[in-house]
């Protein structure tokens, strides 16, 4: 199993991370209707990946504003060349990707996240959809959960692709539902096969999207 503690954040990327988190909070609650169901599925400490649909670009802070601890994020390292957006996305401790996937450097940084105790936020679609349905998941982060011995989160949510698709540029103000799942555990991911895991995923994903559905239509 994962190591049950958390790393400790430097003070400012802690500072940081926190007031982003509780800003988002804000803007979701007031502009999307932001709801969350299933927050008592995410582990307080430990290491951990949620998988989540992707949506659209509103995804990370959708799914990061749930959790009461921080979650490390990927994104590409073409983003950290912008001064104002990569010095924001450095404090949150984002790990940098290659634009054709996570690569050998991204992978080692990945799994020392997680063999730390922290919980990493990866969408397996590996794209945002063009349809607003989820999309087959790729299979990364399987290697992933099995070298760092962590669990697999399930999340759903809705709404998101309403509120900017894929070409968007602005947001409309759509309602937007979160939901978590029942965990995968990590002597679950080591005994299965690839494919059953997947399938597993795939099915608790959908569960996941299915009551955000119900719970936005109500």
């Amino acid at each position: 199993m994962a190591d049950s503690k958390t790393t400790r954040k430097p003070l400012g990327k802690f500072l940081c991370y926190t007031v982003f988190r509780y800003l988002f909070r804000l803007a979701g609650l007031l502009l999307f209707k932001y709801h969350c169901i299933g927050r008592h599925y995410l582990p307080k400490s430990g290491g951990a990946i949620i998988c989540a649909n992707h949506q659209s670009h509103l995804d990370p802070p959708l799914v990061g504003m749930a959790p009461s601890r921080h979650c490390i994020y990927l994104a590409r390292k073409t983003l950290f060349k912008n001064p104002v957006f990569g010095f924001v996305i450095s404090m949150l401790d984002a790990i940098p990707l290659n634009r054709d996937g996570m690569g050998i450097e991204g992978i080692k940084s990945t799994l020392r996240k997680l063999k730390a105790g922290e919980a990493v936020v990866m969408f397996p679609e590996g794209t945002r959809t063009k349809t607003g349905e989820l999309q087959n998941l790729k299979s990364g982060f399987i290697t992933l959960a099995r070298r760092s011995k962590v669990p697999l989160i399930p999340c759903g949510f809705v709404g998101a692709y309403d509120c900017l698709p894929r070409g968007g540029k602005l947001p409309c103000l759509e309602r937007i539902r979160c939901v978590y799942g029942p965990p995968i555990s990590a002597e679950q991911v080591s005994e299965m096969t690839d494919e059953a895991i997947i399938e597993l995923l795939t099915l608790r994903m959908r569960n996941c999207i299915r009551q955000a559905e119900i719970s936005r239509a109500s």
